[in-house]
């Protein structure tokens, strides 16, 4: 077999690697010629690199991974390090590529919000690639982190040490509470309805030693949205999910909707907006006016999102949009949400309706309900099982007694088609939860 150049224009580089090669035809960038660009570096770490890229041909040929895990951190942290080993060896025994027999990812946090500045940027890869790192990095794995991607033992500290400097942390990894993610939230986005970035550090901050030291059953992660449109994937993909909502009604700007339906016309907007809501709570006068019954509305944020481009064209910058969250905002808490494992793919559940995030008060309460979701959690899980699969096992009512919450009829919207709901018992529940509504108004 010939050799094929890392780099046609780089010759001291030089492996075979025919497979690796077809992931660089086509229009699109490949991690591929990222990987042979850092192979080709003058940096402490290309000869990783290139090591990595041998790893990864013969693994396209064999179809076998060639990377064990292993123990390895920094001091004091118990987690945020993935150490990864080769097992690739030649037939005498030695390491086929000695320059990576130790490929080590170091998980970041990434600011609130992934807010960074060229400055950031350029100080995290820098950093990196300066202290013995390949310079591979990821903008951000499904965990949510920094990703730093090629590392060996000897040099982990050392990279850590340089990050901290810099104002970064590592985030989490194994049995422990995952780093936290929000959303870009009021800074970019109209939708945003709390403080995203606060709601985050608060939680941050909560779960600090969790993250750094691995005690738990299994992971725990905490995710921050601002809106329905839950741009974080937090009601599936994490245990505590913090979404953004509004309680009272929707707002209009029925000058802007007219002006937008003489435009488009009746049927573009029936059928694109009116027509798709999905508890049908929307109506389209004879005057081209909008009612919307909002005690039906489930903020599925459709409506809000396929009128908010239009808005600037029929209001102006300055004006009111066409259709607007109310202005009684907060947040919804749901827990258990997580990928396939035990009990397959599920959403969270609602255990907290509404929560008000305004003052320090509300936030040390979201803080305190999500240190009590997590006690529960270490205490009652089984190994290597998720939040919601414990809740699964468990029952519900186990839970939101083990974690101090009232059950609140906002929690099931049609009794009579949920099988799991029992009625009896009913009124003297509901009665229950007046009293509570009264006391706390």
């Amino acid at each position: 077999m010939s050799n094929t150049k890392l780099n046609s224009e780089r010759p001291e580089v030089d492996l075979a690697t025919p497979n690796l090669d077809e992931l660089e035809k086509g229009p699109w960038p490949s991690f591929v010629s990222g990987l042979k660009r850092l192979a080709a570096g003058s940096h402490e770490g290309a000869a990783m690199a290139k090591g990595v890229i041998g790893t990864l041909e013969q693994s396209y040929v064999t179809r076998k991974g060639y990377w064990k895990g292993g123990t390895v951190g920094v001091v004091g942290y118990g987690g945020g390090i993935i150490p990864r080993f080769t097992e690739l060896k030649n037939a005498d025994g030695s390491y086929m590529y000695p320059d990576a027999v130790e490929f080590h990812t170091l998980r970041v946090q990434p600011p609130a919000g992934n807010h960074y500045t060229s400055t950031m940027m350029r100080q995290l890869v820098d950093t990196f690639e300066a202290n013995g790192g390949s310079g591979l990095i990821a903008f951000h794995g499904q965990s949510g982190d920094i990703m730093m991607q090629g590392a060996d033992t000897k040099h982990v500290q050392q990279i850590f040490n340089e990050l901290n400097k810099i104002g970064f942390d590592l985030g989490g990894a194994g049995p422990a509470v995952r780093t936290g993610m929000s959303c870009v939230g009021a800074a970019r986005c109209e939708m945003s309805m709390h403080n995203e970035a606060k709601a985050h550090r608060i939680l941050v901050n909560q779960f600090l030693d969790d993250m750094h030291r691995p005690a738990l059953p299994y992971k725990f992660k905490v995710k921050v949205s601002g809106c329905p449109n839950d741009c974080m994937n937090a009601v599936h993909r994490s245990d505590f999910a913090v979404i953004g909502t509004w309680r009272d009604e929707m707002k209009i700007n029925q000058d802007a909707w007219k002006a937008m339906v003489e435009d488009k016309g009746r049927k573009y907007v029936m059928e694109n907006i009116v027509s798709r809501c999905p508890t049908q709570a929307m109506s389209l006068g004879d005057d081209n006016g909008l009612t919307v019954d909002n005690k039906s509305c489930v903020r599925c944020m459709h409506c809000l999102n396929a009128t908010s481009p239009l808005s600037e064209k029929y209001v102006g910058l300055e004006g009111d949009p066409i259709l607007a969250a109310g202005d009684d905002r907060g947040v919804t808490i749901l827990v258990g949400g997580k990928r396939t494992l035990k009990i397959g793919d599920s959403m969270g559940t609602v255990v907290v309706p509404f929560m008000k995030l305004e003052t320090e008060e509300d936030y040390e309460a979201l803080a305190e309900l999500a240190q009590d979701t997590l006690d529960f959690f270490a205490e009652n899980a089984l190994e290597h099982e998720r939040t919601g699969e414990m809740i699964e096992r468990i029952g519900l009512v186990n839970f939101l007694e083990g974690v101090g919450l009232d059950v609140d009829p906002n929690m099931i919207s049609t009794p009579r088609q949920s099988s799991y709901v029992r009625t009896d018992g009913w009124d003297q529940e509901a009665a229950k939860w007046e009293e509570r509504k009264e006391a706390a108004a």
